[in-house]
């Protein structure tokens, strides 16, 4: 018997709210969730700045349309950050939640590419791809007859061409920034994809495995997204191995979980896909059920069974339909708090976990 704590679950408010992520035409109820928020830390002599691009994940969606969660991953990442520096910290998340990659590149990096123009930039992080994949596996899961699996397909080009397209941009902009990250993704429903499909595969005639055939298509987006990264100097947070490997060695075979999941230079992309689906998907978890160790889990994921879980229940105010919302404070941890370059709870939600993992990824000075 394990002991589970659970995270902050909130409940879609509105069918609106819903098709932010799961809906089938995801451009067609985008909301633009921006937040700016100045970090202050007592003494501090200079200000940084951090750029957050993407969709709902570095929005902190909360099932709000009016207000995200303050503490999201970007957030956490600047609170670390703040204290390596000694300075004060800008942070400006420019999100649009139920984004498309496509739209997330166009309409947030390039359109509003000034954000991370200034000098003071030291930061600037991305992620996308999500709803790419959200939108394909409900198509996916509604069909019947034999399967098509064309869907699935778009979804992965599409997110490693607008990856690339994002990397570039941002190398062209971004040119006082000493960090350049980008976070690849978990697989939000991972236990509820373990069924059986509705439609019958064109070559055996049978039903398959949902969860057996997106698994490899995330894999190989994973791979992409960080080899990508090493080609255009970027570095890659693999929230992946973060979120689906437990912190200690479930298998015997002498790697924590997380560790061995996550991606390797070098490696190629056949071989890590193998490596993800097949050697090692005996330790792979629903993060519903984080495992710290053996005997306790968290839990990093919210009751709509797609976004991140958060520590502190603040919001911050976005508008009734969204649009931008900011504010100023100061650190919720102290640097007493701070031990090994953890907070007391770096591993117990989803967007604290995230936030801890971009930060090992921060520049050593300023």
């Amino acid at each position: 018997m394990f002991s589970r704590i659970n995270g902050q679950g909130v409940s879609l408010a509105v069918a609106l709210a819903a098709s932010l992520t799961v809906g089938s035409d995801a451009l067609a109820s985008t909301i633009n969730q921006n937040v700016s928020w100045t970090l202050n830390r007592s003494g501090a002599t200079s200000t940084y700045r951090v750029v957050a691009y993407g969709d709902s994940i570095f929005a902190g969606y909360n099932g709000s349309l009016s207000s995200v969660a303050r503490r999201s991953a970007p957030n956490v990442e600047a609170e670390y950050l703040a204290k390596d520096f000694n300075s004060n910290i800008e942070i400006y998340r420019r999100t649009k939640s139920g984004a498309v990659a496509s739209d997330i590149y166009n309409n947030k990096i390039v359109s509003e590419r000034s954000y991370m123009q200034t000098s003071n930039t030291r930061v600037v992080m991305f992620e996308m791809c999500g709803n790419d994949y959200l939108q394909a596996r409900s198509a996916f899961t509604d069909q019947t007859g034999t399967c098509s699996y064309s869907g699935l397909d778009t979804a992965l080009a599409n997110c490693t061409s607008y990856t690339e397209k994002a990397m570039q941009a941002i190398n062209t902009y971004a040119t006082a920034a000493k960090s350049k990250i980008v976070m690849n993704i978990y697989y939000p429903g991972f236990d509820a994809d373990n069924v059986q499909t509705n439609c019958t595969d064109p070559t055996t005639g049978t039903k398959i495995n949902k969860r057996g055939k997106f698994l490899p298509y995330l894999a190989k987006s994973n791979w992409r997204t960080c080899n990508l990264a090493e080609k255009y100097g970027f570095k890659c947070a693999d929230a992946f191995a973060e979120y689906m490997g437990a912190d200690y060695d479930s298998n015997g075979d002498g790697q924590i979980d997380q560790d061995a999941l996550r991606y390797r230079t070098g490696e190629t992309e056949a071989a890590y896909v193998t490596r993800i689906t097949s050697t090692l998907a005996s330790t792979l978890r629903d993060a519903n059920t984080h495992f710290a160790n053996s005997s306790t889990s968290y839990d990093y994921i919210q009751s709509d069974n797609t976004h991140p879980t958060y520590y502190l229940s603040s919001t911050v105010s976005v508008g009734f339909f969204g649009g931008t919302g900011s504010g100023s404070g100061g650190a919720d941890f102290t640097d007493a708090q701070i031990v090994n370059g953890q907070n007391p709870q770096w591993n117990k939600w989803g967007h604290e976990r995230a936030g801890y993992i971009m930060s090992l990824l921060d520049p050593a000075a300023p």
